[in-house]
């Protein structure tokens, strides 16, 4: 660092005494770029290119495959061109480290045409997907997977070339192609383009998050075991059908960002790369390290040049092939530690810098968010991470990882904690406070109440722990009933005080928005491989007669009333008012104050706020009638600050306000006041 302090630790002082800590990261960083890059001679985009010379590619003199296995004495290509017989005109040639390359006739395969690799090894042999092919389907009969040769007359072009994300603020609505049908059945991508596309960008959402795209042998694995990374998964549709739903988001507006799986991978043999040249070890850990106890899964060794190739490759290749406008990679936390994180408590700087972090999986992040901004400087990244590690989305430059967010994780748990454990009574606005909006202030983090992980089955969503089996028989309009009143009404002032905190972003699982009753249960042998819980049931927000569209209603009009400032996300946030013993909480940004009564049974009348004096208007009410409120303000009334001589000078008046119970109010300044 020639004796320049980073900028992260400049930042924040409280860092200083793990300095040598730090600047040794960020060094070790510098020097594994200049390694793989040999010194500049070559961009980090340029050796982030293995996916357009390894698998299989049609040139204009036939068909060229590349494999990397340097522990195989033998390959040969297999598949219904040579009837899955071992062929020595289908023999790959050992060429330099460790690589192994065929040249065929162009006549020799055709698109669709089925294939795998007979890999030998010392001792044994076995049929493997090649790691780099880019499509797999499985055989409906057996169940067995192939790869497949995805090689059309015309592919699919792009219309919307110069697609920019809006990110002032990225409001991301996170999905699952297959589990967005209203039937029982895995969803499709056609079937997501037409039908839930639209519904995404008339909610106001900018952005989404899509899971499950790269291909996983175990569906109810949530996409998260994969098994071939740069092929997009078939059980969806093809290669082209999903280019076009992106190509679709594009045109209305929204960025689809990718659920990147790069923190560990499944440990099947057949289907992935579990023990792909016979070794074991070729892309993992040997020994203790090879395998994630908790996960089930194999740890990949990044230490290894080759590894880094491989998902260096695979960011850029989705970038390119798909358009995909950035990542949210998985498992961050499970990637920076020995310990995965297990069992480590986090409570002070000192556990972020005690050797017990690993230094080539922080340098493969590091190197990732580079080259991923290299590529598309437009791109987002965002990072699944738990422990609170200092300078994760600071820029590379500073001395950080280099991501755009982190997940603010800790506002789901602390909703699911208040919920489980608290009395209404005891719902304290000073705690709400603090979990909202405590951050490191140069990151930018994607505040969220619930995602997917709250509405998996052995949890409960937010809308089931609020009214429980209530939902079931109490929904229709006209019907009241106390529990799902009272789960109506802090459905909304959750998500409201989430998403009017924010310093970056906002994100909601699909259907959470409008309170989707039950469970996320994929189809399994345990349920009958039923796929009753593994889809959405749109049918209940658009039903006008149920009070679901109330809950949809409203995060509409969240999102509007966000949107309609501009960079909601960067202005200054200001706390006005908080009070537990009476549970009001109350904040102002830009000329939008932000009041909520979470008391279950007290309203306030004249209850005063010291705000810029002028006149203010309602400008969204939890209570509205409209959202299935009972009403009880008149949104049309204009209210004005009352004068006080103490604060003449600042331009500041008292704002008196009736505030019903359990309910949430926004109002908006007149600047010609």
């Amino acid at each position: 660092m020639s004796g320049k302090t980073l900028q992260l630790i400049q930042d924040d002082p409280w860092l200083t005494p793990y300095g040598n800590a730090i600047e040794g990261r960020y060094n070790f960083v510098v020097e594994k770029e200049k390694e793989i890059t040999q010194n500049g001679a070559q961009s980090l985009s340029d050796f982030s290119s293995g996916y357009l010379y390894f698998g299989l590619h049609r040139r204009q003199n036939g068909w060229f495959f590349c494999e990397w296995a340097p522990n195989a004495t033998a390959i040969y290509l297999i598949g219904t061109f040579n009837n899955w017989e071992k062929n020595e005109n289908y023999r790959l040639i050992k060429t330099e480290n460790g690589n192994w390359e065929i040249l065929l006739p162009e006549v020799s395969i055709h698109h669709l045409d089925l294939y795998k690799l007979l890999v030998e090894w010392e001792g044994g042999y076995g049929e493997r997907i090649p790691a780099w092919c880019r499509r797999v389907v499985q055989d409906e009969q057996t169940k067995i997977f192939s790869a497949q040769v995805w090689e059309p007359e015309k592919t699919y072009t792009f219309g919307n070339e110069n697609f920019n994300p809006q990110t002032s603020p990225l409001l991301i609505y996170e999905c699952h192609i297959g589990m967005a049908s209203q039937d029982e059945k895995t969803g499709t991508y056609e079937e997501f383009r037409k039908n839930i596309l639209p519904r995404i960008a008339g909610d106001g959402y900018n952005a989404i998050q899509i899971m499950a795209i790269q291909e996983h042998p175990y569906y109810g694995s949530f996409g998260y075991h994969v098994s071939s990374f740069f092929a997009a998964s078939s059980r969806f549709g093809t290669p082209d059908e999903l280019k076009r739903l992106i190509d679709d988001a594009h045109g209305m507006g929204i960025a689809v960002i990718m659920d990147i799986v790069h923190s560990h991978a499944v440990k099947n043999e057949a289907e992935g790369l579990g023990c792909f040249d016979g070794s074991g070890y070729q892309y993992f850990h040997t020994g203790a390290r090879r395998e994630h106890s908790i996960w089930d899964s194999l740890c990949f060794d990044y230490g290894k040049n080759e590894v880094l190739h491989f998902l260096l490759s695979n960011c850029k290749f989705w970038l390119e092939e798909y358009h995909f406008d950035g990542f949210r990679f998985d498992g961050v936390t499970s990637m920076l530690y020995y310990s995965h994180g297990s069992g480590e408590d986090f409570t002070n700087y000192g556990d972020y810098y005690n050797g017990r972090q690993d230094g080539d999986a922080i340098a493969y992040l590091t190197l990732a968010n580079k080259l991923i901004h290299e590529v598309n400087p437009k791109a987002v990244t965002i990072a699944e991470e738990v422990s609170g590690m200092p300078g994760l989305a600071t820029r590379v430059e500073n001395g950080g990882y280099g991501f755009d967010y982190r997940m603010a994780m800790n506002i789901p748990d602390f909703w699911i904690k208040t919920l489980k454990e608290k009395k209404d009574e005891d719902w304290h606005p000073s705690a709400i406070w603090w979990e909202t909006t405590n951050r490191r202030k140069e990151e930018k983090t994607i505040s969220y109440a619930e995602s997917h992980d709250q509405a998996l089955v052995g949890d409960k969503t937010i809308v089931f722990w609020l009214m429980d089996a209530e939902m079931y028989w109490h929904m229709q309009v006209g019907d009241p009933n106390f529990r799902v009143e009272r789960g109506m009404a802090l459905h909304k002032m959750i998500r409201l005080v989430t998403a009017t905190t924010i310093n970056g972003g906002y994100l909601n699982f699909m259907g959470n928005e409008f309170g989707h009753p039950e469970w996320i249960d994929f189809p399994r042998e345990g349920n009958g491989w039923s796929y009753k819980y593994a889809r959405r049931q749109w049918d209940l927000v658009d039903n006008p007669n149920l009070k679901y569209h109330f809950l949809g209603d409203f995060d509409r009009e969240m999102l509007r009333l966000i949107r309609s400032v501009k960079d909601f996300q960067a202005t200054s946030i200001q706390k006005i008012g908080d009070n537990d013993r009476d549970q009001i909480l109350a904040y102002m940004r830009n000329d939008l104050v932000f009041v909520f009564n979470f008391n279950p049974v007290q309203s306030f009348t004249g209850y005063g706020f010291l705000v810029p004096e002028g006149k203010y208007k309602v400008a969204l009410n939890t209570d509205d009638k409209r959202f299935g409120g009972n009403g009880l303000n008149d949104n049309t009334m204009e209210h004005f600050t009352q004068p006080d001589k103490l604060y003449e000078n600042e331009k500041k008046g008292w704002l008196k306000l009736y505030i019903p119970a359990r309910s949430a109010i926004v109002l908006k300044k007149n600047r010609n006041t």
